[in-house]
């Protein structure tokens, strides 16, 4: 790696700080720097959660945090000083390693206002020692943290920039596996005071944050919880039906809201002195976003805050992105709004939760994507992510979060008992047994695409004004009508006009429309809205009501269904209707039609004996 490299992954953190004492059994200055040849510039990785980097008596422990796993993760080890107790503990003496004596010479006669060549080693340690804003004497007594913010953390930065200028480097440690608790152990060393620092913040920056500057004393071993903080996200998307609200699958009509939430929680943003956090979303093309109704929360159980619209700002079609939702400076508004948790040492504390909700609409692209594979929508967090830039320049991701979305059709088909497709049968569709709430429906290119009353001002099935291009259903010269766009539920369909010479419908075709989706409803995976391991089944039930031959008939039966393209297949039969009877009988008729005949004969030797008559007269 060189130099320009491992400049910008040290960059990206910060670091751990460990003073390991001796025990008893003193190691010389000398002796300590030979020893400490043994690791330096080696690498390590972490079988069962412990590295050995090489045959000191002394480790460190590094625990992550909670859910937020130390694998992947690459720490550089960096001795400074050998340590020495004296016999009873009352005291204790340090010796600069010659590895970093320059580095060290640098920084503090920079502080100090000395050439770096005329800074010794007690002015090192008399320096370092003057930063310690809680001190106290002797190798075994316990030290206060330093803050986030101390002049101690701003120093110890500065040794590690420097000692990445001057392209020194220590001992690598890869974590490749954690103990159960979620700590490693850097064993193998020699009893000093160590830089331990966080050199890689992961695949890409996806999901990984730097750990802050922390002091630790130990005799022999050194414990420290890291401080490298990154917030977790979680996208759902509101179902409404059923009762199952938000989670990772809905169903909706064309021209529904769709309702869409992040959750996430304020990370530790201590030692940052600005944090950015950016939602950043993917939308399938059949979802039309709606900036004006984003809104964001800040709660802390006791409070909640409403960021004002100057907080954030909305950005469509930009990284590549649908849109996004940016917070520059989270870290101000949170200090401002819950200020309560600051401690002495100027550290708040965080945790608080985030929630960002908007609306989406399923648009009329929807109709050529019914069933499998749905309308993904998903999410990542861009956020600061090393406390060392002051919180610009340098941010991770989080790995993105994904929900689905899906929408049916109906292939209707219009016959009479002999299988003869009619033409010209109108038709509407309702939301309620008594016809009363219309779903209005469009002409589409290859049917009819229902316009839900969210889109017209109403509530879903209810209210709104009647869209101008709603029309009335009709079937084709091929019997055919077909609805774009349902959700879930139960509809009903009514004849309002039979083709010329068929009885109409009196009752509305009762339709249930029924999908059959994975019970892990929280556990969607990009993807999978294509198989069958989320929309696993969808079933279609029709009833029919008649009157036919003098009394009512009620048909219900199964319709058949295509789960993949999210088809119900629904018949409509008109019955031919006969002729009403007519009045006389066959004798009758016969009678008539002799009387016509002897009728048309006399008729006839009439007009012959005239014509006679005439004939003689001209005679």
């Amino acid at each position: 790696m060189n130099k320009k490299k491992i400049f910008k992954s040290v960059a990206m953190s910060t670091l751990a700080l460990a003073a390991i004492l001796n025990g008893p059994l003193a190691v010389a200055a000398n002796e300590s720097a030979i020893q400490i040849e043994t690791y330096l510039n080696s690498s390590s990785a972490t079988p069962n959660g412990v590295a050995s980097l090489g045959n000191g008596p002394a480790s460190i422990t590094v625990t992550g945090n909670a859910s937020q796993t130390l694998v992947g993760k690459q720490f550089q080890v960096l001795q400074l000083f050998t340590a020495q107790n004296a016999a009873g503990g009352e005291s204790i003496n340090y010796s600069w390693n010659p590895e970093y004596k320059v580095a060290l010479q640098n920084v503090v006669g920079a502080a100090l206002n000395k050439t770096p060549s005329s800074v010794t080693e007690y002015m090192v340690i008399d320096y370092i020692q003057s930063l310690n804003t809680n001190p106290v004497e002797g190798a075994n007594a316990n030290q206060t943290l330093e803050g986030s913010y101390s002049d101690f953390r701003y120093f110890v930065q500065d040794v590690r920039n420097e000692i990445v200028n001057l392209g020194l480097k220590g001992s690598v440690v890869n974590v490749t596996a954690t103990k159960a608790d979620n700590s490693i152990t850097i064993g193998g060393l020699d009893y000093g005071y160590y830089i331990v620092d966080e050199i890689n913040v992961g695949n890409n920056n996806e999901h990984s944050a730097a750990s802050l500057c922390m002091v630790t004393t130990a005799n022999p071993n050194a414990s420290m919880n890291i401080k490298s903080d990154y917030p977790e996200l979680e996208k759902k998307i509101d179902e409404d039906d059923n009762g199952i609200g938000w989670n990772d699958i809905g169903d909706y009509e064309i021209g529904q809201t769709v309702p869409y939430r992040y959750r996430t929680a304020v990370p530790n943003m201590n030692g940052y002195h600005s944090y950015y956090l950016a939602f950043q979303d993917k939308m399938d093309p059949c979802l039309t976003f709606d900036p004006s109704s984003v809104q964001i929360t800040i709660s802390d159980g006791n409070k909640t805050y409403t960021l004002a619209n100057s907080e954030f700002t909305v950005a469509e079609n930009v990284k590549g992105l649908t849109f996004e939702v940016a917070i520059a400076n989270l870290k101000a508004i949170v200090d401002r709004e819950f200020p309560a948790g600051i401690n002495a040492n100027g550290e708040n504390t965080y945790g608080q939760n985030i929630e960002v909700t908007y609306n989406a609409t399923l648009n009329d692209k929807a109709a050529d994507q019914t069933g499998r594979p749905g309308f993904e929508n998903t999410v990542r967090l861009e956020f600061s992510n090393n406390p060392d830039s002051d919180g610009t320049g340098d941010t991770g991701f989080t790995p993105w979060d994904t929900v689905v979305a899906f929408t049916y059709k109906i292939d209707g088909l219009k016959i009479n008992n002999h299988d003869k497709v009619l033409e010209g049968a109108k038709f509407r569709l309702y939301s309620d047994a008594d016809c009363q709430n219309e779903v209005f429906l469009k002409k589409g290119a290859n049917g009819y695409i229902v316009i839900n009353r969210d889109s017209v001002g109403g509530d879903d099935h209810t209210g709104g004004s009647r869209p101008a291009d709603a029309v009335e259903m009709v079937s084709d010269a091929a019997g055919k009508f077909v609805i774009f766009g349902l959700d879930q539920g139960t509809y009903w369909l009514k004849e309002t006009q039979a083709p010329d010479g068929y009885r109409p419908l009196l009752d509305p075709i009762q339709i249930t429309i029924t999908p059959t989706f994975t019970t892990d409803r929280d556990g969607y995976i990009d993807g999978q809205g294509a198989t069958d391991a989320i929309l696993k089944d969808l079933q279609a039930i029709a009833t029919t009501k008649q009157f036919l031959g003098g009394a009512d008939n009620t048909k219900t039966e199964n319709l058949v269904t295509d789960v993949a393209t999210g088809t119900a297949n629904l018949t409509v039969v008109n019955h031919v209707g006969s002729k009403l009877p007519v009045t006389g009988s066959n004798a009758t008729i016969i009678m008539l039609a002799a009387g016509a005949v002897i009728g048309g004969a006399g008729l006839y030797m009439n007009r012959k004996s005239k014509k006679s008559d005439n004939n003689k007269e001209e005679e």
